[in-house]
């Protein structure tokens, strides 16, 4: 029943620092895209991909007192979670919960929350033919011109390319973008 919630945790926690529920909505998003054992279950919104399942389990988090909800983080002006003591211990009974996803969180953490957004719904719309998807995007999140959603499909490749040469990547599927 908790696993869901420790992932959730374990991924705050290799993160050090979430900044923001938007962010760690488009992570978790991405992470799930890119294969990784997250399973909830996510709709389209304003800002692209969400999921009401994920909002309640950091909420949950943060009323157990497993995750605290600190100040300001970064030039965005929203909370930042980091996992808290009791979290660590929570985090012990299920050491092995998420494989290793460190470097694929820090480097997606370090992107501009916008370019996720891009990026998660670009990936929602994966079932489309590329020029489509694109279009969806530009309509429904405001994404800027063709060069911004080129960059972001780069990303989207670079991101499975480097999930794909990760010892963690085992049964990962892959896409072309």
């Amino acid at each position: 029943m908790l696993e869901d919630h420790a992932k959730i945790a374990a991924l705050i926690d290799q993160a050090g620092v979430m900044p923001g529920r938007k962010k760690l909505q488009k992570i978790v998003y991405i992470l799930q895209k890119l294969g990784f054992p997250f399973y909830e279950t996510y709709h389209f919104q304003f800002y692209g991909p969400y999921s009401d399942e994920l909002s309640m389990q950091l909420e949950e988090l943060c009323d157990f007192g497993f995750v605290l909800e600190e100040g300001r983080s970064g030039s965005e002006s929203t909370p930042g979670y980091r996992l808290s003591e009791a979290g660590e211990g929570f985090l012990y009974h299920y050491k092995h919960i998420l494989p290793d996803v460190k470097d694929d969180v820090e480097k997606l953490v370090s992107e501009r929350t916008d370019f996720l957004e891009l990026v998660s719904t670009l990936l929602y719309f994966d079932h489309l033919p590329r020029k489509r998807a694109a279009e969806k995007a530009r309509t429904v999140i405001g994404a800027s011109g063709p060069e911004e959603v080129n960059c972001a499909y780069t990303y989207i490749s670079e991101l499975y390319a480097e999930c794909q040469a990760s010892p963690q990547a085992s049964g990962l599927t892959g896409h072309s973008f």
